[in-house]
């Protein structure tokens, strides 16, 4: 595993002491979200209710896909609507 950055939308801040971004150890993004959620027990429930996870500018739904060190990786909050 590798340390990753996590870079979080402005809701989530609160929840992270005010950190914009926050370092991970993860291989994957399931390892991600759920290192974050460790790291930031408040943020478990956010995440557990769904985000958007954006690497290098593209929006993922596998919890499977490999991250490293040089990817951008972006928590957004999920949009809703009709």
């Amino acid at each position: 595993m590798a340390q990753v950055t996590v870079h979080l939308w402005s809701g989530l801040r609160r929840l992270t002491d005010g950190a914009e971004a926050v370092e991970v150890e993860a291989s994957t993004v399931g390892e991600a979200l759920d290192a974050v959620a460790t790291a930031h027990p408040g943020v478990k429930p956010v995440l557990d209710a769904g985000v958007s996870v954006v690497i290098d500018g593209e929006m993922t739904t596998s919890r499977h896909q490999q991250v490293t060190p040089e990817n951008e990786i972006y928590l957004m909050q999920r949009l809703k609507g009709g």
